[in-house]
This record gives structure tokens, C-alpha cells and sequence, in this order.
């Protein structure tokens, strides 16, 4: 996707681009390929949670603790970091 993006310019920006033989804008291929990527990811996730079980560990509100984690996150000062840092990198760090 990215590869393909680096070829959009003003010249072809209102082609339309076929996929599976379905015409598109170049803003609506590129929705449904966030979409397609993100429903794999949902895929993953599931599967993910079914192994590790009781070991999964959540990359947003801890399940049954929304209310404590928001009060948490609402009283640090804003950053812009990635939102699973905290999962992404060494804890020797």
C-alpha cells in the first residue's frame, strides 16, 4: 500500500483504481485497505487471547477497571508517544 501511495500525484489523484475489478478513488482504496488491514489485526487479537488466556494482556483499559484506568490516564500530563509503548519496549529500559 504505502509503495503504491508514493506514485499518487496531481496528475493521477481522480483515476480510479480496480480492485478485483471494482472501480475506486484513490480515497476510497485506501479505506478499504485500512480496513482489510485492521479486520486481520482483529483476527490476530482473537486468536491471541484464545492462546495466552488468563496471560493476555490488555493494550488499553484493563477489562473491568475502564472507570480506574481513564482516572489514571486523565491525570498525567499530555504526550505524544505510541499509545502500547509500555508493551513495545524493554522493561530494563
Amino acid at each position: 500500500m504505502f509503495s503504491a501511495l508514493e506514485n499518487v500525484n496531481d496528475q493521477n489523484f481522480n483515476n480510479l483504481i480496480y480492485i478485483r475489478n471494482q472501480g475506486h478513488t484513490i480515497t476510497e482504496a485506501i479505506l478499504r485497505q485500512l480496513g482489510h488491514c485492521s479486520y486481520h489485526v482483529g483476527e490476530i487479537v482473537f486468536l491471541g487471547k484464545l492462546i495466552k488466556r488468563n496471560d493476555w494482556k490488555n493494550i488499553t483499559s484493563p477489562k473491568g477497571k475502564f472507570k480506574a484506568y481513564n482516572i489514571e490516564n486523565f491525570a498525567k500530563d499530555k504526550t505524544k508517544e505510541h499509545f502500547a509503548k509500555e508493551f513495545t519496549t524493554n522493561s530494563g529500559e
